[in-house]
């Protein structure tokens, strides 16, 4: 068997860490296995559904890099399909034409209600051996019903919940296309699934009461059943459902925040997943260990300092190439003069290194790029006669001396023995002349950075 899996968002808004999880699972088991990977829009909610909400789920998928092998398929494009199965139902008697109103339907379920029942549709339209049907109102559309079977039931080998069983008279004769024609989702999803030959299906546990109905019409249709799990919910830290007063909740508004994907990836795949206590792991490897014995029936906790500490680590092994070209946009909203100043990538390579994003990377980064304005009271403190005496003789040597940080730490260190200085009685007023602040790496990686030119200036200004 090739196993084939799906992503079937509906786009009614963006793509949530939920959304993004089940995707990430369903890609790694397809990768795990050499198999297929499919893209399907579910867009037949045309009140909710946007072509805005569309664009970010393909964008959030694509800064991920789940990149899917098939599709996107979209259900609206599918309607002469689905009108063609309704007919082969009708025809063959596993669905009916009903011809109550909302407003009967709405009736009968509050009879029900008062009669303490469960309320459902009550099968008035329904066809039954020796049954006479009332007769068809004049003017009146249709809805199409599925016949669910009345007795026995459905069960299932749930992959992460096991085994579940729920009767057939729970269920009702649910509506499969409305007056107008238009198909309902769960037979839609049913449809799909059986056409795009899924054995696979992985999706949020909000849709585990879907899953009776649509194994009902797929044994309606003759069609294979695929496997099942419902991945629970991500909670946030206070044990709720994660919600904005959690933080972002978007999958792209971690990219704008400074996040990386692989950061992301890694850390979803272990909100319901585990491979013994292994935290870091690369996509490839995660999709080698993958399976679905080792999901999780508990709900996950979303916690950002967890997310925080992978994305340093990913911070600190990513390319400062690649680094310097997301800091960029962020340095030159914050006017950054970058042109002026010394090379990015390089000044990245010194930074990333307590980095929890790239948006605290580009503010670290600032301070090569910006006109130093040090404290005054600072500068009184720290620029003493002894210190400007050193920084003095710092400026002169600093003309002629190597420009490698080596050869400027030996410099500073000869300096210091020449005027009986320890490192703060320079390296503080050094900092304040070239950066106007008292905390930043290393004072001789700081130097090399800045350039000869521009260390000279500054210090013979500052003194």
């Amino acid at each position: 068997m090739t196993v084939r899996t799906r992503f079937a968002p509906s786009p009614t808004g963006y793509l949530h860490l939920g959304g993004a999880r089940t995707a990430l699972y369903s890609w790694a088991y397809a990768r795990h296995f050499g198999g297929t990977f499919v893209l399907r829009i579910e867009d037949t909610d045309l009140e909710r559904s946007t072509p805005e909400a569309v664009q970010a789920i393909l964008d959030g998928m694509k800064w991920l890099g789940l990149e899917h092998d098939e599709g996107p398929f979209y259900q609206m494009k599918r309607m002469d399909r689905y009108r063609e199965v309704i007919l082969t139902m009708l025809e063959q008697g596993s669905a009916y034409l009903c011809y109550c109103s909302p407003e009967e339907v709405e009736a009968m379920r509050e009879r029900m209600r008062a009669a303490g029942e469960k309320p459902r549709y009550d099968g008035t339209w329904r066809p039954e051996p020796g049954k006479e049907l009332p007769p068809v109102p004049p003017g009146v559309q249709p809805v199409v019903r599925f016949k669910n079977p009345l007795d026995g039931e459905v069960t299932w080998n749930d992959v992460v919940k096991g085994p579940i069983t729920i009767a057939n008279k729970e269920l009702d004769d649910l509506v499969i296309a409305r007056p107008d024609g238009t198909p309902t989702y769960n037979f839609c999803v049913a449809v799909d699934d059986w056409d795009m030959g899924i054995t696979h299906v992985l999706r949020g546990d909000d849709h585990v009461n879907n899953t009776p109905r649509q194994i009902n019409i797929l044994r309606a249709l003759g069609a294979p059943l695929p496997e099942y799990g419902h991945l629970p919910m991500i909670l946030g830290a206070d044990g709720e459902k994660l919600s904005k007063r959690h933080g972002a909740v978007s999958v792209m508004e971690y990219p704008a925040q400074g996040y990386l994907p692989e950061a992301m990836l890694n850390y979803l795949a272990r909100l319901g997943w585990s491979h013994g206590n292994d935290e870091i792991f690369s996509m490839d490897q995660f999709c080698e260990w993958f399976n679905l014995e080792h999901l999780t029936a508990s709900a996950a906790q979303f916690n950002n300092e967890k997310l925080a500490w992978l994305n340093n680590h990913y911070i600190k092994q990513a390319d400062n190439g690649r680094l310097a070209e997301l800091a960029r946009p962020v340095l030159e909203r914050e006017g950054a003069r970058l042109l002026s100043g010394p090379d990015l990538p390089a000044v990245i390579g010194l930074m990333k290194e307590r980095a929890n994003t790239v948006n605290e990377l580009a503010d670290a980064a600032m301070l090569f790029y910006r006109v130093p304005k040090a404290d005054p009271a600072l500068v009184a403190q720290h620029l003493t006669d002894s210190a400007r005496t050193a920084l003095g003789q710092f400026a002169e040597r600093a003309k002629s001396v190597e420009w490698t940080r080596a050869a400027i730490s030996a410099m500073v260190k000869e300096v210091l023995a020449a005027n009986g200085l320890k490192m703060p009685q320079l390296a503080m007023p050094l900092r304040l002349a070239l950066t106007g602040q008292l905390q930043t790496p290393a004072i001789d990686a700081v130097v090399e950075l800045f350039g000869r030119d521009t260390v000279v200036e500054r210090v013979e200004k500052f003194i």
